[in-house]
């Protein structure tokens, strides 16, 4: 091949990524402009579940024994992004609900955003920063995995002094929505690696628009009160999710991660299931509890694609000093990059 054809072959994954850096939020943000111009969507809600479903069954197609191998071998990084998630985003939350004085519906739903388990877009927002992408995927699998017994718990414990809450019946359909799906699509993976390799390229496409109509029908359901409540909502969101970032990254620089699991750590601690935290308030807390995760889905999409895009910047900017100094461009995860 000659070095303008490993230059093209080079660039295209390179242009693919900027591709799904601009059209994963734009197709979530569309979702959730359909739904609030379009308010009958909300009839249907009953389709909820199920594409949450099917969204966690895509993840367990792409999931593979050494993704979940990575988690003995390295369970350091794992353990780290995991306790973050579950102990900064829910406290995040309730602070976050009493800085801002949020009605009882709204804080409760904020709250049951930050007790979610990791998204299953924060692997791709992690391998569009350049972060340590494996180490992404074996985060939220197990932050799933957790997720029937400890978002209940959280939800019930920060979340019941502002709306009762069914803990039980929200660990069941967590179960039922979350837990048996993954479990299922991995085996399918087992089964029919062949089938499924084939059919990879577009599950997150699959993902992206099943999320689209689940914000839609979410937006929808609460169209009327978002032109009272959507600032506030939007300023709850945004706090909530910059922050987690922010904290997630400062865990992987105290910690002396290298740069790309900084980055995963950011990416897993900010980016939430909001699909699956607004599902779950609709049906167990309130319907106005649910545009907290809604408005969320759309929002840490586009702040993962800037972060994405900065984290790019950097790495750029570190390559152009490299080759002025008269050195070779190191990878974001070069020993000199701890600390």
């Amino acid at each position: 091949m000659t070095g303008r054809g490993s230059a093209t072959a080079a660039a295209a994954p390179e242009r693919g990524a900027h591709a799904a850096v601009l059209l994963f939020p734009a197709l979530v943000l569309a979702g959730g402009l359909a739904g609030f111009l379009a308010p009958g969507a909300a009839g249907l809600s009953g389709w909820v579940n199920p594409l949450l479903g099917l969204v966690m069954f895509g993840m367990g197609l792409t999931l593979r024994p050494a993704d979940l191998a990575l988690v003995a071998r390295r369970p350091l990084p794992v353990a780290l992004g995991v306790a973050a998630q579950y102990g900064l985003m829910p406290l995040l939350a309730l602070a976050v609900a009493l800085a801002l004085r949020l009605p009882p519906e709204l804080a409760a739903g904020v709250i049951l955003v930050g007790a979610a388990p990791g998204g299953t877009a924060s692997n791709v927002v992690a391998y569009l920063a350049r972060g340590d992408v494996a180490l992404s995927v074996a985060m939220t699998t197990v932050s799933t995995l957790l997720a029937p017994v400890l978002t209940p718990l959280l939800t019930l414990w920060l979340a019941g002094q502002y709306l009762p809450v069914d803990g039980a019946a929200m660990a069941g359909s967590i179960t039922r929505i979350v837990l048996l799906p993954v479990v299922v699509g991995l085996a399918v993976r087992l089964l029919l690696p062949r089938l499924v390799a084939r059919a990879l390229p577009a599950l997150p496409w699959v993902s992206v628009a099943a999320i689209a109509v689940i914000v839609a029908v979410v937006v929808a359901g609460s169209a009327d009160r978002i032109a009272g409540a959507g600032l506030l909502v939007l300023a709850a969101v945004a706090l909530h999710n910059v922050l987690g970032t922010a904290l997630g990254h400062l865990v992987g620089v105290l910690t002396r991660r290298s740069v790309p699991v900084r980055r995963t750590l950011a990416v897993e601690v900010g980016m939430q299931n909001s699909g699956l935290a607004a599902g779950l308030a609709a049906q167990y807390l309130n319907p106005l509890a649910a545009l907290p995760g809604a408005v969320f889905s759309v929002w840490h999409n586009l702040s993962g694609a800037v972060f994405a895009l900065l984290c790019r910047r950097a790495d750029a900017r570190r390559a152009t000093g490299s080759q002025d100094a008269g050195n070779p461009p190191r990878p974001p995860g070069h020993p000199a990059d701890l600390g």
